[in-house]
């Protein structure tokens, strides 16, 4: 019989190659090593609750972002922190309520000398300190320079608009450019949702040279107006818009149609991010969210909530929200876990294996354990308020206390979500206790301003709004 002699020579050389291929495995495969795991967040500007495929939008196709939730959890009950944008921004960056910091208590204050204070901790310069690059693509949108910017707030780039809103060919925000690499003006030739998209797959491959955990905030104007298309349809309206000096809000452009396209195009860069993290080997490395900033502007669909953007109603508020982690979160899978968006810092921090910083203690829950099944879903309590004292809510459970000018409610969101039946007088001592909660809360956060606001209808037109004709305020309840 023959017997193979394995003399010492051999028995090293086996053992040395077994090792480089051991090395080898563990640098092609990241997610067996204790490295921490990357971070794409991604945020539309403006998005519905109902304006993706697979939250039921009938004509608009966004198979890219949809397949996060095929591949991840898709939330059915997620909030913005604000029905407008740069309050809901504070809170994501920070983790707390907006309106412990002057910046997040309305707007328009976002365009007057105020901004997010550099000495605040934020989600990136938490992960930055944790060691990850960090870089915001797309929408800044709380305060100007030279006092605040995404470099003095954690972020090391930025590629993208300060304000609140640009054309997306000439790149304009009232007449002057706003387009920035770092804190220097640039100025570039192209739609935005592609610029940005394009940005956003050379950050990916760039860091992952440097072999270090990044996180990517790409934060797309998209599709807030001006309601202008990729291709030659778009730059005529962007041309028009100039020639006629017309505001990029103007009421006179814009319909369903365009507004399809102008997400399509969102959905076509995300599914080109998404390659470039699949292309650099770290697809199954990278924590990667999708959602949006607030509900829906006049083009959405919110169905089947009421309400549209900078409105306390649902519809204002519901937003989508999805999350993929390959092999940490299950796939496929809805939520009903209520979530908002400042729970995604301390959801954030602990994916990273870091924490917050004790004297700013979030607001916001990190969802980890619900997501990773480690703990069932949470019963919640938010609070909003919204142009002084014109509009409040609170959810506590499945109730909501809504106040909008002098008309007070109580909805049962999950059986009642087009907030149609004022339960208010039925369930009187649910109420109380929802508003005399949602007091508490008001007197711990910065006082409410005095700004002069018209919500676009009287009260009694607000309670035809939604068909359900309220008395006007109820003194003995809710006095102000």
């Amino acid at each position: 019989m023959y017997r193979k002699v394995v003399t010492r020579r051999t028995l090293l050389q086996g053992a040395a190659i077994s090792t480089v291929l051991a090395t080898a495995g563990s640098q092609s495969s990241p997610a067996n090593s204790a490295r921490k795991p990357n971070i794409l967040f991604i945020l539309a500007d403006d998005l519905g609750y109902a304006d993706l495929s697979s939250y039921g939008h009938p004509t608009i196709k966004t198979p890219h972002i949809d397949s996060l939730g095929q591949n991840g959890t898709r939330f059915l009950q997620a909030y913005s922190n604000s029905a407008v944008c740069s309050a809901t921004r504070t809170a994501l960056i920070t983790g707390r309520y907006q309106y412990r910091l002057p910046l997040g208590l309305e707007e328009p204050l976002a365009g007057a000398d105020v901004g997010l204070p550099p000495e605040h901790p934020t989600l990136p310069s938490l992960l930055k300190k944790a060691g990850y690059q960090t870089t915001l693509i797309g929408k800044w949108h709380m305060g100007s320079l030279p006092k605040f910017g995404p470099l003095q707030s954690g972020y090391e780039h930025f590629y993208g608009f300060r304000g609140g809103a640009v054309d997306y060919y000439s790149h304009d925000s009232n007449k002057k450019n706003d387009f920035w690499d770092d804190d220097v003006a640039i100025e570039k030739v192209g739609y935005l949702t592609d610029l940005l998209g394009d940005r956003a797959v050379e950050t990916i491959s760039s860091n992952v040279k440097a072999n270090k955990p990044f996180l990517i905030s790409l934060h797309f104007s998209a599709p807030h107006w001006p309601w202008e298309v990729p291709g030659e349809e778009g730059k005529k309206e962007s041309e028009r818009i100039a020639r006629q000096s017309l505001s990029l809000a103007t009421f006179d452009a814009g319909s369903q149609e365009i507004y399809r396209r102008i997400v399509e195009r969102l959905d076509y860069q995300i599914g080109r991010v998404l390659e470039a993290l699949k292309d650099n080997g770290v697809a199954d490395d990278t924590i990667v969210i999708f959602t949006s900033d607030n509900g829906g502007e006049r083009f959405s669909n919110t169905w089947p909530f009421s309400g549209k953007k900078s409105e306390l109603l649902e519809g204002g508020l519901r937003i989508p929200a999805l999350i993929r982690w390959t092999g940490k979160i299950a796939a496929g899978r809805a939520t009903n876990q209520v979530a908002i968006s400042m729970d995604w810092l301390p959801t954030l921090l602990e994916a990273a294996g870091t924490t917050p910083d004790p004297a700013f203690p979030p607001d916001g829950i990190s969802l980890l354990p619900v997501l990773t099944g480690a703990t069932p879903v949470k019963e919640r309590k938010l609070f909003w308020r919204y142009k002084g004292n014109k509009q409040r809510a609170a959810r506590i459970g499945d109730d909501k206390y809504l106040k909008i000018l002098d008309n007070t409610f109580l909805f049962n969101v999950v059986h009642d979500p087009l907030e149609r039946t004022n339960l208010k007088t039925r369930n009187s001592d649910t109420y109380k206790k929802i508003l005399s909660e949602w007091r508490a809360w008001n007197a711990s956060m910065l006082s409410e301003t005095d700004a002069s606001y018209t919500f676009g209808f009287s009260g009694d037109q607000f309670a035809d709004h939604i068909g359900a004709r309220a008395p006007t305020r109820d003194r003995d309840v809710d006095q102000d």
